[in-house]
C-alpha cells in the first residue's frame, strides 16, 4: 500500500509527524504500508526552519511542488497540476491530507478524479461560516473523502449531519497531542530565555497569525493595548512570524515589556508554551497544545474547531472583544483560572488508529 502524504504549509508538518513514524513502525513489522511525503511549497521555504524535521523525528520531504504566493484560485490550480505530475511520477493508493488548505483541497480533489482513495485526517471540523476560505476547502475535502478520521464526537456529529456514509468516518482521536506527548520530554530552552530575565511561569506567551485581524489595525491595537494593560509588567514574550511582526511594529505600542522575536523552532517555542503563566493566541493548534499541558490560554476568536478546549480545556474564547480580553486577563493574573480536563482519545495513538484503519482496509479489498 502506498500512502502520498501532502503537507501545505509548516503546521501541517506537526499532525503528519506522528503518522510517518506510524507506517515507519507498521512497514517495520511487516506490513504492505510505505509512504512518499509531498510539500506543497518550494525547496528552502524560509518558513521551514532547519531543525523541523529533526525536531519532529521525520525525514525531510520526498518531493516539493514549488507552488508559493498567489490568489487562492491560483495557487489552488498550480498546486492541482504540480501534484498531477507527482501522481504521475508516483503512483499511490492512497492520498493523505491534513487541516483545511487550498493544498488540502486541491491534491484531495486530483485525487479523487484519478480514482484513488482520499484520506482525511482533522475531518468534520466546522465553523459553519461558508464565506471563510477554509470552510469552503474543509467541507470540499470532506465530501469526497474514502476515510473520515475525526478528533472528537463533535466533527462526527457534524459528519453525520451533513449525511456522510458512517463505514467512512473513524473516531481516532486529536493527532496534534501524538506530537506533544512524543516531544513534552524533549522541549528545549532557549539559549536567550534566561538572558533576557525571564523565569518559569511568570511571563504570558503572546502569539498572532491571523492575517484578517492583521488587517484590521485598529481592532489588534486595541487588543494588544489591553494585553500590555493588565500583564501589570509581566513580560510578554511574542515571536511572531515576519509579516505580523511589520504590522505590530506599526502600532507603535508604548510597551517595554513586550519582547517581539522571530518565529522558534518547534522544540523552543513548546518549552515557550509549557512553562507560561498563560497564552493570548489566535491560534486552534496552540489552544489544543495549552489543553494539554493545562496552561492558560486566551484566543482571540469566536468559536474553535475543537470545542473540547474550551469546554473541558483550558481555553477561552474572547473573539475580537478588548473587553472581554481585559475581564479574562484579570482572571488569569489573579490565578482564578480553569483547570483541563483531558479529553478522550487524546493518549498519543491516533496516529496508530489510523494506520490501523489503513491496513485493514487496503488487506481486505485485495
Amino acid at each position: 500500500m502506498k500512502v502520498t502524504i501532502v503537507s501545505g504549509a509548516r503546521p501541517n508538518f506537526m499532525k503528519i509527524a506522528p503518522i510517518c513514524r506510524a507506517i515507519d513502525a507498521a512497514h517495520s513489522n511487516g506490513k504492505d504500508i510505505t509512504y512518499r511525503l509531498i510539500y506543497t511549497g518550494p525547496q528552502g521555504d524560509p518558513s521551514l526552519d532547519t531543525s523541523l524535521f529533526s525536531d519532529l523525528d521525520i525525514r525531510e520531504p520526498d518531493g516539493y511542488l514549488n507552488v508559493s504566493h498567489g490568489g487562492q484560485s491560483e495557487v489552488s490550480a498550480s498546486i492541482m497540476l504540480a501534484f498531477e505530475k507527482e501522481l504521475d511520477a508516483h503512483p499511490a493508493h492512497v492520498v493523505l491530507v491534513v487541516d483545511d488548505l487550498a493544498s488540502t483541497m486541491s491534491c484531495s480533489i486530483v485525487a479523487k478524479k484519478r480514482g484513488l482513495k482520499v484520506a482525511h485526517v482533522i475531518a468534520g471540523t466546522r465553523s459553519f461560516d461558508m464565506n471563510m476560505p477554509r470552510e469552503v476547502n474543509r467541507t470540499i475535502v470532506d465530501a469526497i473523502s474514502d476515510y473520515l478520521f475525526t478528533a472528537g464526537m463533535v466533527a462526527n456529529r457534524n459528519l453525520n449531519q451533513e449525511g456522510m456514509i458512517p463505514e467512512y468516518i473513524h473516531y481516532v482521536g486529536n493527532i496534534l497531542i501524538d506530537t506533544i506527548r512524543y516531544n513534552r520530554h524533549r522541549l528545549l530552552q532557549p539559549m536567550w530565555f534566561d538572558s533576557m530575565g525571564l523565569r518559569k511561569g511568570n511571563y504570558l506567551l503572546l502569539t498572532l497569525n491571523r492575517r484578517d485581524l492583521m488587517r484590521n489595525k485598529p481592532v489588534l491595537k486595541s487588543l494588544l493595548e489591553a494585553v500590555v494593560k493588565k500583564s501589570n509588567g509581566l513580560p510578554i514574550v511574542a515571536p511572531l512570524h515576519g509579516y505580523v511582526e511589520d504590522t505590530v511594529k506599526q502600532l507603535e505600542l508604548k510597551a517595554p515589556n513586550l519582547h517581539i522575536m522571530p518565529s522558534q523552532s518547534y522544540l523552543h517555542f513548546g518549552f515557550l508554551i509549557n512553562q507560561a503563566k498563560g497564552i493570548v493566541t489566535d491560534s486552534g493548534n496552540i489552544a489544543e497544545e495549552a489543553t494539554f499541558l493545562d496552561v492558560p490560554c486566551i484566543t482571540l476568536n469566536t468559536y474553535a474547531e475543537h470545542p473540547e478546549t474550551w469546554r473541558i480545556g483550558t481555553n477561552e474564547l474572547v473573539g475580537e472583544n478588548t473587553f472581554a480580553l481585559e475581564a479574562a486577563l484579570d482572571k488569569l493574573m489573579r490565578g482564578e483560572w480553569k483547570h483541563a480536563t483531558l479529553p478522550d482519545r487524546w493518549d498519543g495513538r491516533t496516529a496508530e488508529r489510523i494506520v490501523q484503519v489503513l491496513v485493514e482496509s487496503f488487506e481486505n479489498n485485495k
